[in-house]
Formats: structure tokens, C-alpha cells, sequence
């Protein structure tokens, strides 16, 4: 604390008689001159920055239909009292959230898929009060991301960042509906870049801030101090649901790859090379001798893929694609899985002493269902592990789709959302893998699994 008490020279008094006058010396009293205090204007503030872009920034109200609530009876004033049914559950169950506007002459805004999900009924309303129905364009699970477009007049969009160029310590701004509150603004740091292995969305490669972010603020901006979005706010980690000062969003390079699929397909047409990946250890670097070399080692290499015909080999370090670093094996998965198929990228790669860079065409993911009726996994439908590359801990394979009750593989304990990883103790990268790895020793099969973050083996007779 301050005193606040002024400091006082000593007055000093010296008394002289002389021709009878009394002669009194006094030290002047100097008093401490307070600093000066700047005035409002001279004082940093994010105010014009946030009067230029909050008007970008919007809040979307949500009509899902309630669970049970889709019988067409209830809506009949005639019956709809035998039900019981509750007004509100008739009506629908409502959420908010947030959203960007991207593009102000053809209204597109950007939000989360988690927002709009399941909705009936979406609303956006502006920071000036007008509001309008929103058409969902597309929407993407597996990176919660999802655009929207409105028919309004003077929006006022954002400009996207390079969220590639961020580093950790950079101050960043966090703008939503939190709680249903309205628009509300809050500051602070990059924690951390890339973060994975939350189990919150399929592709996984977050920003990490401690600026605030609760529930409501989920498809809101994060922006740098210049205003520029480099961030969709997707989630927090709290025990208690509320801010903890961990918060993530989803990168703007990310949430702009998958918005310009949704606007050209309506979906998200992902690539796959043919390709199992794994981050490079200290033990595999001094192994492998590759020093501090940084990038995504193949493990595998699917025959018949793309990555064979390109001449990848098991071994080589992927350590960047068109010229940009690849950080690790979730990194490359998450770029080879949102480049469109049929794309062509340029693969440098260490191998050994040599480093070359190879040529590859991205090929389509494939989406058809295996029904593996007359093997030892009859009753089990599956696909490939999405995006040609990794899932639990960078492992690729093969996914359960559905398991037909009373069947050899129920009856073996497979269940859906299991992922089956290897086959008599060799690995499979896909369905082809696995008919094969089947087909040669068909009497007794050994799966391992990954379920639920943990590995497993069944044995199938």
C-alpha cells in the first residue's frame, strides 16, 4: 500500500537576538509532486479492434427435438393429453452457441457441429439485433466443425489468420454467448499448439488458451490482438463444466479446409494414403539413428495403396508435405485426412542418409461398409480406419461398424467401436488385410483390439 501522507521537511528554527529583533530562519516545506495520471485515451485498449470485428461474431439459438418427442401424435390436440408430455418437451429442447461470420456477401458462418447437430430449427441473431433463420450448408463430425448461411444485407465478416504462425505466448481474445448471456469478450495467452489425444473430436490438433471459455461460447472467434481469426472455440476441460482457464479451438487453417468442402460437396470427401504412422520416440530416434529429426515414422505401408505405387517404404520419416514441417504423426494424419482425394502432394522423406521428396496422389477414403458374412468375424460389419491414418494413439485398422446380435463375432465379445489392429499377431491397415490374414488361417483367429484407449486380445474359433 501507499501513504498517502505528505512528506514534510523539518522545520529548523535558529533564534538570533540582535538590535533587539528576533531573526527566525525557516526550511521551506517541499511537497512530493504526484506522477501524472494518462488520461483514458493514452491507455491500451482492445476497444477499436473490437468494435471492427465483434459485429462478425454472432449467436445461434438451437430447436432439437427432444428425446421420445417425435411421435406424430403429440401434436394432435386431440390425443395429446393421454401422453402427459410436458409443453416443453412438445416444443422441442433449445441450446445457444456462437458462430463467425466468414463471408458477408453470401453469409456463411462458421460454428461447431456439436452447436447445430440434431437441430430443427437454427437461429442467428446479430450484435445489432436483426435476426434471421439459418440453412445448414454442411456439417463435419469428426472436426466439429460446421457452416451455416443466412440471406442478410451489410454483414460484416472476418478476416481469417494463419494459424500456423502462431506461437505459444501470443496474446489471444475469445468472443461467444456464454451461458446464453449474450455477447460477451474475454482475454488471454496461447497455452499450448497441437494438442491431440482429448477424445474430443476425430481429428484432434487444438489450441490451448486460458482465455475464458464456457459453455455458449462453442463456435465463437478466437482472435489475435490485430482481430484476425486464427480459432474456432470448441471446448473446455473442467471438472465442474466451466472455465478452469483451459479452453480449445480448433484452428482457423483447419476449420477453413474442411468450410470450403462443405461449400463445394456438402461433406467432407477425405483422403487416405495407405499409410500406418507413429510419432518418432527418443528410443525409436536413437534406434533408427535420426538424431533430433522431427516427423511421422511409417510403420506400415497398406499393398496396393497409394503410398506403394508412390514408392513410400516402411521406415521412412515424413517430415514435411509441399514444403511444410510435419510435426508428428497426428499432425500428418490430420493433413493427409483433410486433403481432398485425388489431390497431389509432395512427401519429403528421410530415409536413411537420404533425403528425397516423393511424389502421391491422395485417394478417396472408403466409406462402403464390409459385411464379412462366412468368416470367423460373421455378423460384424466394418470399414476402414477413417482418414487412411490413425486413431487411438496412432494405431491403424480396421472399424466395427454394427454386430448383428447372436453371431460368431457377438458371441465372441466384439462390440461396435471396436477397432481390430492386428490378426494372429500380423497388423491390418484395412478390410483387405484382414480377408486375407483371415482367409489363411480360418479356423482359430486372434484379434487384438483397441477399445475404449485400451488393448486387448479375443480369440475367435
Amino acid at each position: 500500500m501507499f501513504d498517502l501522507a505528505p512528506r514534510l521537511r523539518t522545520i529548523a528554527v535558529s533564534a538570533a537576538i540582535a538590535a533587539g529583533a528576533v531573526l527566525i530562519t525557516v526550511t521551506p516545506v517541499i511537497a512530493q509532486t504526484a506522477a501524472p495520471v494518462p488520461s483514458a485515451a493514452s491507455l491500451p485498449s482492445l476497444a477499436p479492434m473490437l468494435d471492427h470485428i465483434t459485429p462478425a461474431v454472432v449467436n445461434i439459438a438451437v430447436v432439437s427435438r427432444s428425446p421420445g418427442g417425435n411421435n406424430p401424435l403429440y401434436s394432435d390436440p386431440n390425443f395429446r393429453h393421454f401422453f402427459d408430455v410436458p409443453e416443453q418437451q412438445r416444443r422441442g429442447r433449445m441450446s445457444a452457441g456462437s458462430g463467425v461470420i466468414i463471408d458477408a456477401a453470401k453469409g456463411y458462418v462458421l460454428t461447431n457441429h456439436h452447436v447445430v447437430d440434431g437441430g430443427t430449427e437454427i437461429s442467428v441473431t446479430l450484435k445489432d439485433g436483426r435476426q434471421f433463420p439459418a440453412k445448414l450448408i454442411g456439417s463435419d463430425k469428426e472436426t466439429d466443425i460446421a457452416l451455416l448461411q443466412i440471406d442478410a444485407k451489410n454483414l460484416v465478416a472476418i478476416q481469417v489468420g494463419d494459424s500456423d504462425a502462431l506461437k505459444v505466448g501470443d496474446y489471444v481474445v475469445a468472443i461467444g454467448n456464454p451461458f446464453g448471456l449474450g455477447q460477451t469478450v474475454t482475454s488471454g495467452i496461447v497455452s499450448a499448439l497441437g494438442r491431440s489425444g482429448l477424445n474430443i473430436e476425430g481429428y484432434e490438433d487444438f489450441i490451448q488458451t486460458d482465455a475464458s471459455i464456457n459453455p455458449g461460447n462453442s463456435g465463437g472467434a478466437l482472435v489475435t490482438l490485430d482481430g484476425k481469426l486464427i480459432g474456432v472455440n470448441t471446448a473446455i476441460l473442467s471438472p465442474a463444466g466451466a472455465n478452469v482457464g483451459i479452453g480449445f479451438a480448433v484452428p482457423s487453417n483447419m476449420a477453413v479446409t474442411v468450410m470450403n468442402q462443405l461449400i463445394a460437396h456438402r461433406e467432407v470427401r477425405r483422403g487416405r494414403l495407405g499409410i500406418g504412422i507413429q510419432n518418432i520416440t527418443p528410443d525409436l530416434a536413437e534406434a533408427l539413428r535420426l538424431g533430433d529429426l522431427r516427423g511421422a515414422l511409417i510403420a506400415n505401408v497398406e499393398p496396393g495403396s497409394s503410398a506403394e505405387q508412390a514408392g513410400l517404404k516402411t521406415g521412412d520419416v515424413v517430415t514435411a508435405i509441399d514444403g511444410r514441417p510435419v510435426h508428428g504423426a497426428t499432425d500428418l494424419r490430420n493433413r493427409i485426412g483433410l486433403t481432398p482425394a485425388g489431390s497431389n502432394v509432395r512427401l519429403t522423406v528421410k530415409r536413411g542418409d537420404d533425403e528425397r521428396v516423393i511424389a502421391a496422389t491422395i485417394a478417396a477414403e472408403d466409406h462402403s461398409p464390409a459385411d464379412l458374412s462366412g468368416t470367423a468375424l460373421e455378423g460384424a460389419t466394418m470399414r476402414d480406419a477413417p482418414k487412411g491414418g490413425l486413431r487411438d494413439g496412432d494405431v491403424s485398422g480396421v472399424v466395427i461398424e454394427n454386430v448383428a446380435p447372436g453371431s460368431t463375432a457377438a458371441r465372441a465379445g466384439i462390440r461396435a467401436g471396436d477397432l481390430i489392429v492386428a490378426i494372429n499377431r500380423v497388423p491390418v491397415a484395412s478390410i483387405a488385410d484382414l480377408r486375407r490374414t483371415i482367409a489363411e488361417k480360418p479356423a482359430i483367429v486372434a484379434l487384438e483390439l483397441i477399445r475404449d484407449g485400451g488393448r486387448l486380445l479375443l480369440v475367435i474359433r
